[in-house]
């Protein structure tokens, strides 16, 4: 989805955790430091307090926020706890400063400062819409798609297009799975923007800022892959989920009563940018099943419309193809990629 801006900061970086100064054996007891420090009395006390505030996963969180203020790993954090590790005083007031912003039920990936999706670890913050779960599912087919085009017709040579990028979650995905793709993602806020560009620029990824329905005309017709979570949700429609509702609005509603004026144009977008052939893969909400496949099955521009389902078994992304129809009386293009008259 795209993002709205909500903070101001010049580059996006990831919080620097405590180092661990404790001295001795990773897993030793520190001889007389005080009760209310030590690791498994601070998990136990934060996992209370995060449950109280109607955290999901109250012990798995906590135990992330020792993580990152440890720099360990969760494993090693549980391990340390068993074996009576105690923290260091500014360890420990750190650790307490984060679960309580947590309590506060401040997204998670906020606080530690980073998010994962599929294979990669993403840095985010606030000003940009979190990945969702549901949306590796979208990424994962993009990648199949987009892998299947390298392997008909060779690294190189495909090219794809992630509209609406925010975080960048999807093409840093795509670019980690499918190294044989020239990849470009454009989103139209700054702030999300600036986020993009620190999970893209490492990855070779073309970031474009602007407007979702206007980029890239120079590839139009070129593109064996256009993929986007954009902005969908109806508008009114209030998210359930305390953390959801500290995303930017623009990242959420897509406009109108049912939400799919954005996905309107990303879906004319993909019709423009798409080669013959070329496959469009876009998230929805799921309620929108029927009327996604209304919007792409109307004017001919696509064929092979699917859904699919989330890890919920509610309708979550629709697939289909790009027909050879031209878009307002112009060819998009042949399968060589040169514009057919």
């Amino acid at each position: 989805m795209t993002d709205a801006m909500t903070t101001q900061r010049t580059t996006p970086s990831r919080p620097r955790p405590t180092p661990v100064t404790t001295g001795g054996a990773p897993g030793a007891r520190s001889a007389g430091a005080p009760q209310d420090r030590g690791l498994d009395v601070l998990l136990r006390s934060g996992t209370e307090l995060l449950a109280a505030a109607g955290v999901p996963s109250p012990r798995a969180d906590a135990e992330l926020l020792a993580a990152h203020v440890l720099g360990a790993s969760r494993g090693e954090v549980a391990a340390w706890a068993v074996s009576g590790r105690a923290l260091t005083g500014v360890q420990a007031v750190d650790l307490r400063r984060l679960l309580i912003s947590r309590s506060t039920r401040t997204p998670l990936q906020y606080l530690t400062g980073t998010a994962p999706f599929r294979s990669v670890d993403l840095q985010v913050g606030p000003g940009v819409f979190l990945p969702r779960p549901e949306t590796e599912l979208v990424a994962g087919r993009a990648i199949e798609a987009l892998a299947d085009a390298v392997r008909v017709r060779g690294a190189g040579t495909v090219t794809g297009v992630d509209l609406c990028t925010g975080s960048g979650a999807i093409a840093a995905a795509l670019a980690a799975e499918v190294p044989g793709a020239q990849l470009h993602a454009v989103e139209a806020d700054p702030e999300a923007a600036r986020w993009a560009a620190a999970n893209l620029g490492p990855r070779g990824v073309d970031l474009h800022l602007g407007d979702a329905a206007t980029a890239l005309s120079a590839l139009d017709g070129r593109v064996d892959v256009v993929v986007s979570n954009p902005p969908y949700v109806p508008d009114g429609r209030i998210p359930e989920q305390a953390e959801a509702r500290r995303d930017p609005e623009l990242a959420l509603y897509g406009g109108g009563a049912d939400g799919m004026r954005m996905p309107a144009v990303i879906a004319a977008t993909a019709a423009r940018l798409l080669r013959p052939g070329g496959v469009l893969v876009m998230e929805h909400d799921d309620t929108q099943e029927a009327a996604m496949a209304r919007l792409l099955a109307r004017d001919g521009l696509f064929t092979a419309v699917l859904t699919h389902d989330d890890l919920n078994d509610r309708p979550r992304f629709t697939e289909a193809v790009r027909t050879a129809r031209p878009v307002q009386g112009r060819a998009t293009g042949d399968d060589d990629g040169t514009m057919a008259p």
